[in-house]
Order: C-alpha cells, then sequence, then structure tokens
C-alpha cells in the first residue's frame, strides 16, 4: 500500500500499453452504454439517480484524494495541482451539475467535459503505470468526467442547443483569456496549455507556433463544440423526435 500512494514509482506509463488499452476499453464501453440506455435513463428515475449519485462520488473522492496524495507528500503548488486544466473545471462543473441538474452547468459540462476528457483518456499525462496510485486516479477521474457529462447531456437533451454552443465558447474564450494573461504569467503555470503544449505527444503538436498556436486553439475549440452539437442533434434530439412522432 505505501509503494501504491508513494510518491514515485518504478513503473513509468506506456502509451497503448495493455493496462492503458484495458482502461481506454472500459471508458469507451462506458460512454456507449449511456447511449444505448438514453431512453431508459429519461424514463427510469431509479437508474439515472443511481448513476448520478455514483458519479458525483466518484468525481467527489478523485479530486479529494488526488489533492491529498500531492499535500501527503510535500509537493503540492498552485501552478501544478489547482483544478484549472479544461478537465479540472470540466469535473467540478460535473459535480455541481449532478448536484443541481441546473440547464447552465449541464450545459458547461457538455460542452467542455466529453471531448477534453477522451483526448486526456488517449493521450494521457500521467508518468505512473498500474501500480501506482496516480495511474488510477487519473483514468477513474477522467473516465468519470466523460461518462458525468454526457449522462447530463442525454437525459437533459433539451438543455443542449444551438444558442449553448455559443454562449459556452465565449464563456471558454474569458476563462482562457483570465488563464491566460493574468494566472499563468503570475503562477508560472501551464493551465490550458496555454504557457507551451503538453509534454506528451497530442493533437495540439499540430497547432503551430507563436500567434498561429493560439488561433488554431480557438478555431479548434469552436469546430468542436459544433461537431458535438451537431452529432448531438442528429444521434439524440431529432431520434427522440421522430421516436415521438411516430407514436
Amino acid at each position: 500500500m505505501e509503494t501504491w500512494f508513494d510518491a514515485r514509482s518504478d513503473y513509468p506509463f506506456e502509451l497503448f500499453s495493455f493496462s492503458h488499452l484495458v482502461v481506454l476499453s472500459i471508458a469507451f464501453i462506458g460512454l456507449l452504454c449511456i447511449v444505448l440506455l438514453k431512453d431508459r435513463l429519461g424514463v427510469n428515475a431509479q437508474l439515472f439517480q443511481w448513476l448520478r449519485w455514483l458519479l458525483l462520488a466518484i468525481l467527489f473522492v478523485s479530486e479529494v484524494s488526488y489533492q491529498y496524495w500531492a499535500v501527503s507528500h510535500g509537493f503540492w503548488s498552485f501552478s501544478r495541482h489547482a483544478p484549472l486544466h479544461l478537465c479540472g473545471v470540466a469535473s467540478l462543473t460535473a459535480m455541481i451539475g449532478l448536484l443541481t441538474l441546473r440547464p447552465f452547468w449541464i450545459q458547461v459540462s457538455f460542452f467542455i467535459g466529453i471531448f477534453p476528457a477522451i483526448l486526456a483518456l488517449v493521450t494521457p499525462e500521467t508518468p505512473y503505470d498500474y501500480q501506482h496510485f496516480q495511474f488510477w486516479v487519473f483514468f477513474v477521474q477522467h473516465t468519470a468526467i466523460s461518462w458525468a457529462c454526457l449522462l447530463l447531456g442525454v437525459t437533459f437533451f433539451n438543455t443542449i442547443n444551438i444558442r449553448s454552443v455559443f454562449s459556452i465558447y465565449a464563456l471558454l474564450l474569458v476563462y482562457a483569456a483570465f488563464i491566460g494573461f493574468l494566472v499563468n504569467p503570475l503562477m508560472g503555470s501551464n493551465y490550458l496549455y496555454l504557457a507551451q503544449r503538453p509534454s506528451t505527444a497530442s493533437p495540439l503538436d499540430f497547432f503551430g507556433d507563436g500567434v498561429w498556436y493560439y488561433i488554431n486553439l480557438c478555431l479548434a475549440a469552436l469546430l468542436l463544440f459544433l461537431v458535438q452539437y451537431l452529432i448531438f442533434h442528429w444521434f439524440i434530439k431529432k431520434r427522440h423526435r421522430e421516436r415521438n412522432n411516430s407514436k
């Protein structure tokens, strides 16, 4: 147990290793199940409530345990461990969304939580393999983020509309400006990867340098929001209306 929760590990993480593929498979199977169960989630309150509180508990325990791990080993710092990356923010908004079920938090979680969490799962920035706590807290938390955000979206699909695409995108730009112009320079941090690209291989490697890096970030975020909405509109909202009209 001491080795598992230790500050370091002798087992480095390897991209697309067997352990990585296993946790990826679990994450994607869960996402598929939520999509397939979307009709039952809307009418089966017991199933939704069970998933709602389970995911809320997982997100809360994951965040608290990660912060405790960093603090207990004496290397916690605001510049590295505050939940200010997009997935960290999505974890917080998903918890609020699961707790309150308010449309605003559902919209925010849906747009900023699903794709970033999936991208983090595919190209994780974690140093250790499954023999270490950090591996598990990373993959459990990011899996729970993607599941929770998708669960909120498919259950309360009427809250996701074209207006929410641009309102949440505008909010994201404001948040990015706050992080990029104030938090990162003052704290020497790299939240949202606005100071530099991730240390691991990721799609951001193709976004260029200098001002083009930021322009491409903004364009990619808008494109992802629109693609996500169109996919959701076609497979969830449109088909739901078609089923209702056929009854």
